[in-house]
């Protein structure tokens, strides 16, 4: 096994490799992130660790693992160093970060990451721990208070075992040892993120201590964000191609696109780094940036997702290199954007050419498989929101349609091809169980559209839609993907 990439190894590194400039030993802890993934490693870090080169030394971050220590076995023994690799056509920039002071484990050691929430030099807490780690009803928003760890939390924080048990818990101790909240900025792909994140966490401090959720209530900010990069999963051969350049290993890498964006509300509770000279936008107003990149580029890959990986293609940009995948998602968007009121400063159709270059890079190999992951939990707000806006205004919109009628296909679990694949979601074995039985697209379509979690009631009594949904779906299920983009 090779050497790995560690503080030990750094003077060995090509000159290529852009390292941090900074005294790493006297950066404090000022940001503690929750769902230390490969998005949180290149969007969010790759801010605080600029942040750091600029000379603010309070903005190094502890990741935390809510389940599982696979990325702390990747980050600890490299010192928290890892590579950021920038991919678009053949050109590569490689930077190492080094934001990242550690990485904890929840499940192992749930004290020691109450405690750093807890800490005084800890200001922002950031969370990327997908939509389903929010332990919220799809189409509610509420806590689901029949999940078991949801429960566990509602009972007793002891030991937390959820992202807003942890946060009540530190905050609990803040206010006793009077230090002010942290700011809790979520940065998943949520409708009002910052809201329901805030609903969550008073809901939960409501069950422990009534005084300590009105002191979170006044004092508090959960402020909405987008976030917008697009970061492929890793893999082995990623790995191995980076070692080669590097001369030693970096399990942690992550790739991504010299594209990226992030939107703050203007709302926090205290210290911040100076965002805006870092590329950051602060506004008063997220959600028009928020709709506009759910219904357009989250939208997009979602029918990508279900309609490619149907059609057995493997890449996004496999998709969209097709006649009929680029027709589908450009009809897509006309759609979409139909129910927009787009921000000051957002060009609409300079920003479409942008998003179809950014799924045209051919360098990200960008899985349809990995997008289809959670269909469930992203379908009410990046697809099932812009059909319920074209429904108040009397408006078609087939390819929406074609995009849920794809995700009805997807919880078969069996692609245009025969091969039969795993649906990997939080709901699957529900959508598996209301199938059950059923022999017609009509019959399918009626028993999916009763999951509440999922489809609203105004859609899901929709005749409709439910017949439209069910001819797309027949055709996908005689035709297969490619030629029902073609006849769309």
């Amino acid at each position: 096994m090779s050497a790995r990439l560690s503080n030990a190894t750094l003077a060995t590194l090509p000159a290529e490799v852009a390292r941090p400039s900074y005294d790493r030993a006297a950066v404090k802890a000022g940001v503690v992130h929750l769902g230390i993934g490969a998005f949180h490693r290149a969007h969010q870090a790759a801010v605080f660790d600029a942040a750091l080169t600029a000379g603010d030394l309070r903005w190094g971050i502890i990741g935390v693992s809510l389940r599982s220590p696979g990325v702390r076995d990747q980050l600890v023994p490299q010192d928290g160093l890892y590579t950021l690799v920038e991919r678009e056509g053949d050109a590569r920039r490689l930077q190492l970060i080094g934001a990242v002071q550690t990485v904890l484990v929840a499940p192992e050691h749930p004290a020691a990451v109450v405690a750093a929430l807890a800490s005084p030099d800890t200001h922002l807490v950031t969370l990327t721990i997908t939509e389903k780690g929010y332990k919220l009803d799809p189409a509610t928003g509420a806590l689901i208070e029949a999940d078991a760890d949801v429960a566990a939390d509602l009972a007793s924080l002891e030991a937390p075992r959820t992202a807003p048990g942890f946060l009540v818990a530190a905050l609990a101790r803040r206010r006793a040892a009077g230090l002010p909240p942290f700011t809790a900025i979520s940065c998943d792909n949520l409708p009002h993120n910052g809201a329901r994140l805030r609903q969550a966490v008073l809901r939960m401090a409501a069950a422990h201590d009534a005084e300590l959720a009105a002191w979170i209530e006044a004092e508090g900010a959960f402020p909405q964000t987008m976030v917008d990069r697009i970061v492929p999963a890793t893999t082995d051969a990623d790995i191995a191609e980076l070692a080669r350049t590097l001369g030693v290993e970096d399990q942690a890498m992550v790739k991504t696109e010299p594209f990226s964006q992030w939107v703050i509300e203007d709302r926090f509770a205290g210290p911040r780094p100076d965002f805006a000279a870092l590329g950051v936008q602060l506004t008063d107003d997220v959600a028009p940036w928020e709709e506009a990149k759910l219904r357009l580029l989250n939208g997009a890959h979602s029918g990508i997702a279900y309609l490619g990986g149907l059609a057995g293609i493997d890449f996004v940009h496999e998709v969209v290199a097709l006649p009929e995948g680029r027709r589908f998602v450009e009809r897509l968007w006309e759609e979409a954007e139909s129910t927009l009121s787009p921000p000051p400063g957002l060009d609409v159709a300079a920003y479409r050419a942008q998003l179809m270059a950014r799924f045209a890079n051919a360098a990200l190999q960008h899985r349809t498989r990995q997008i289809a992951m959670d269909g469930s939990q992203k379908l009410p707000q990046r697809l099932l929101a812009s059909i319920a806006a074209c429904r108040a205004t009397d408006t078609r919109c087939p390819a929406l349609k074609l995009a849920v009628a794809a995700w009805m296909r997807w919880q078969e679990g069996i692609d245009d091809q025969g091969r039969a694949f795993t649906v990997d979601d939080p709901l699957a074995a529900r959508t598996a169980a209301a199938l059950e039985g059923t022999i017609t697209a009509e019959e399918k379509v009626a028993a999916l559209l009763a999951l509440d979690a999922i489809f609203p009631p105004a859609l899901a009594e929709d005749a409709a839609l439910a017949q439209l949904l069910a001819a797309w779906l027949h055709r996908l299920e005689t035709e297969g993907a490619r030629a029902t983009l073609a006849r769309l």
